[in-house]
C-alpha cells in the first residue's frame, strides 16, 4: 500500500518535540516539512526584531532536520498559492498543520482546509501553542473570562495534555528537480545593523530553548515570585521569545513545572516553594488568557475593549514619542527599560509596565503607538500578550489597571530597584550618583550634579515632564472622558 505523502506546514511552531501536526504526520506517511512566509497576509505584519530571531530560529530547525536527512522547504507567497503548487510538486495527499489564533489567519486557514478538501486532499490541524483551545475556557453564562482571577482558578483545577515526543524518524523522496529554497531568500535580517547585538543574549531555536528552560526549572523556578519584578536579578525564565515562535511548548513547560511542584508538595516546611512554583504558572496561564480575549475580541488589535475609551483626549506628541523610544525621557528608570529593550530586543515585565504607563499617561500618547514600537523592537513579540498588556496599562482592557493608577517612575524604581543596579546598567551617564538620587537626578544638589560631571540637559537630559503635573494631566483627561 503507497504510504501518504503529507505536507507538514510549519508556522509559529518551529520545534519538533511536541509538535502534535509533525508527530502524526510521520507516523502516517512520508514528511515534506515546509515553512511560507505569509508576512504579506498578516494584519500587523512582522517587526524586525521578531524578524531576526525568526531568521534564525529556521536556520535552527533547518539544523534540526539534517539529523533525519531532510530537508526544510522554504517558500514565500500567499499560503495558499504556495501549498497548491506543493501539492502537484510532490503529488501530496494531505496538508497538516497547527492552529494559530491571530484574526484574519484562522478565516485564511478554513478557507485553505475547505478547498483542499474539496480537491480530495486531506488538510489535518492540530492545536500545539496553547495550554487551552480559545475560547473553550468560560464562565457560567457561556462566555469568556474577563477577569484573570476567575479564568485562573476554573483551568488551575483542569488537566493539561501531555506532550507528544519528537518523531523517530521522517522520510521523504524528493523529485530531481524540485527546489528545496534558503532560509536567505526570506529576507528576514532587517536593514539596519542594531538587531546583530541580539546574538549576544539570545540562542534562537529548540536547541536553545531547551537549554534556556532546563537551566530556569533546575534552580531559578523555585524563587521565581522573589525575584520577578526586580529588574537587576536573573529572576525570569526568558522563553518569551521561544514561546512566540513556538521552540518549545507551553505543555512542556506546565506540565513539568507540575512535577516540580509535585515533588516540593511531598517535602515538609516547602510551602514557600510551593508558592514561588505556582506563581509560574499563574503567569503562564496569563498568556492563554490572551489569546482568549483575543479571539474572543479580534477588534481589540486596534480598538479598547471598554467602549467609553474611543473617546479618550489623547495628544499628539511627536517629540515625547521620540524620546520615549529612545530612552531620553529623564526618568531614570524609564530609560533603562526603552535602552534595555534596543540593545536586547527585550524587556523585564515589571519595567515594560512602568514604560508604557509612563508613554499613555504622562505623555497622553496612544496606546497604540506603543504596541506598535513594541512589536517592531520586542523579540518576543507576541500579538495577543502585547495588545492585552498595552490595554491594560491604558485601562481600556478586561482586568485592566484602573486609569488613575499613574506608576511612579521615581517610586518605582525605589522599590523594585533598590540598588540602583538595573539604572546604572542601563544609564550610564548618571552611574556613579548616589542611590537616593538615581532615579531622580533632578533632586541632587548642584554640587553632587557636578562631582559626578552631570549637566542635565546636556550630559542627560531633562525630565520630559515633572510627575506630579503629568499625572494630574492624565486625571484630567480621564475625567473629561467619563463626563461624555
Amino acid at each position: 500500500m503507497k504510504r501518504k505523502t503529507i505536507i507538514m506546514w510549519f508556522r509559529n511552531d518551529l520545534r519538533l518535540h511536541d509538535n502534535p501536526a509533525l508527530y502524526e504526520a510521520a507516523k502516517q506517511g512520508d514528511v515534506l516539512p515546509v515553512f511560507i512566509d505569509t508576512s504579506e497576509e498578516s494584519i500587523q505584519g512582522i517587526g524586525s526584531a521578531e524578524s531576526w530571531w525568526l531568521h534564525h530560529s529556521l536556520e535552527a530547525l533547518k539544523r534540526s532536520m539534517k539529523d533525519y536527512q531532510t530537508p526544510l522547504v522554504i517558500r514565500k507567497g500567499r499560503s495558499e498559492e504556495v501549498l497548491q503548487r506543493l501539492i502537484k510538486e510532490v503529488n501530496a495527499d494531505a496538508v497538516y498543520f497547527n492552529h494559530s489564533y491571530e484574526p484574519g489567519v484562522y478565516e485564511r486557514d478554513q478557507q485553505i482546509i475547505n478547498t483542499l478538501n474539496n480537491q480530495g486532499i486531506i488538510a489535518r490541524t492540530f492545536h500545539a501553542n496553547v495550554l487551552f483551545v480559545p475560547g473553550t475556557v468560560k464562565n457560567k453564562q457561556g462566555n469568556v473570562y474577563k477577569v484573570f482571577t476567575s479564568f485562573w482558578k476554573q483551568v488551575r483545577q483542569q488537566k493539561v495534555e501531555r506532550p507528544v515526543p519528537a518523531p523517530e524518524k521522517i522520510t521523504m523522496k524528493l523529485p530531481e528537480d524540485f527546489s528545496i529554497g534558503n532560509v536567505s531568500m526570506l529576507n528576514l535580517i532587517p536593514d539596519q545593523q542594531w538587531p546583530e547585538k541580539f546574538h549576544a543574549y539570545w540562542n534562537p531555536g529548540e536547541k536553545g530553548a531547551k537549554e534556556r528552560w532546563q537551566d530556569f526549572l533546575l534552580d531559578a523556578i523555585e524563587f521565581y515570585d522573589s525575584k520577578r519584578d526586580m529588574p537587576a536579578l536573573e529572576g525570569v525564565s526568558g522563553l518569551s521569545p521561544h514561546l512566540s515562535w513556538g521552540e518549545i511548548s507551553p505543555r512542556v513547560i506546565w506540565n513539568q513545572s507540575k512535577e516540580k511542584l509535585d515533588e516540593v508538595s511531598y517535602e515538609k516546611g516547602l510551602g514557600d516553594r510551593y508558592q514561588q512554583i505556582e506563581s509560574y504558572l499563574r503567569q503562564i496561564v496569563w498568556r492563554d488568557f490572551a489569546y482568549h480575549q483575543l479571539v474572543a475580541y479580534p477588534h481589540v488589535l486596534t480598538q479598547p475593549l471598554k467602549e467609553e475609551f474611543k473617546s479618550f483626549p489623547w495628544l499628539e506628541n511627536v517629540e515625547g514619542l521620540e524620546r520615549w523610544k529612545r530612552g531620553k525621557t529623564g526618568y531614570p528608570l524609564v530609560d533603562a527599560g526603552m535602552r534595555e529593550l534596543w540593545e536586547t530586543g527585550w524587556m523585564h515585565n515589571r519595567i515594560r509596565m512602568i514604560t508604557a504607563s509612563f508613554l499613555v499617561k504622562h505623555l497622553l500618547i496612544h496606546w497604540l503607538e506603543g504596541a506598535n514600537w513594541f512589536r517592531e523592537t520586542l523579540v518576543d513579540h507576541d500579538i495577543a500578550n502585547n495588545i492585552m498588556g498595552w490595554q491594560w496599562v491604558a485601562g481600556s482592557g478586561f482586568d485592566s489597571s484602573p486609569y488613575f493608577r499613574v506608576f511612579n517612575p521615581i517610586l518605582q524604581g525605589e522599590k523594585f530597584d533598590p540598588t540602583g543596579d538595573y539604572v546604572r546598567k542601563w544609564v550610564p551617564e548618571i552611574a556613579s550618583l548616589p542611590t537616593k538620587f538615581i532615579f531622580a537626578p533632578w533632586t541632587a544638589p548642584e554640587s553632587v550634579l557636578q562631582e559626578h560631571g552631570i549637566t542635565l540637559g546636556e550630559t542627560y537630559p531633562e525630565r520630559i515632564v515633572d510627575h506630579k503635573a503629568g499625572r494630574e494631566r492624565a486625571l484630567a483627561a480621564y475625567y473629561e472622558m467619563k463626563e461624555k
